[in-house]
């Protein structure tokens, strides 16, 4: 091995968990993407655990009663720790409608010692049920289905995050900007 490649695989990148928590079709999943796009770019090592996915994949088979979107939360917060302590840059574009679920997850990465920033993207429900991306907030509004978060279900908006992203008033770039410079500051970008 020359020395340049030790050099290389000697350093250690810094991890971190970005939660980006807030209600369907806020815009959580397309900020991730946007600033997993740039810190690809720039060389970062990093992953997107897409909520829809993780639900078809890790937590198949698991409601949407207040239990089972804790067990999901806790999955994901599990994962997502394991990925950062290990230099990743994690992205997490995922509901979270319950505070205690988060926090036991922020409690996790504290405990590990591994870099954890709640975001809230902070879109009204006006806005989302516009965009309604999945087809949701029709669906809801038609009948066939219950339990939409922030409409008939339950969505518990963080206190006190890292960073509040007002998506309906500024682009996916600057708001994925806006992220990245905390990101900067905090010493993990």
């Amino acid at each position: 091995m020359t020395t340049d490649q030790e050099t290389s695989m000697s350093v250690t990148e810094t991890g971190a968990t970005v939660w980006l928590t807030g209600l369907p079709s806020a815009g959580k999943t397309t900020i991730a993407y946007e600033l997993a796009g740039r810190l690809r770019g720039e060389g970062h090592r990093v992953e997107v655990l897409d909520g829809d996915e993780i639900r078809e994949f890790l937590s198949a088979g698991l409601g949407f009663t207040r239990e089972d979107r804790h067990t999901n939360v806790q999955r994901i917060g599990f994962v997502a720790e394991l990925l950062a302590a290990n230099g990743v840059k994690v992205l997490v574009p995922v509901i979270a409608p319950y505070a205690d679920s988060r926090d036991a997850v922020r409690k996790r990465h504290q405990a590990e010692g591994t870099p954890y920033l709640e975001v809230h993207v902070a879109t009204p429900v006006e806005v989302c049920s516009v965009r309604d991306v999945k087809g949701l907030y029709a669906r809801q509004a038609a009948g066939e289905i219950s339990g939409l978060t922030g409409v008939d279900d339950p969505y518990e908006a963080p206190e006190s995050p890292d960073l509040r992203i007002e998506s309906h008033q500024q682009t996916v770039q600057e708001s994925a900007a806006e992220l990245y410079a905390l990101l900067s500051e905090r010493g993990a970008a």
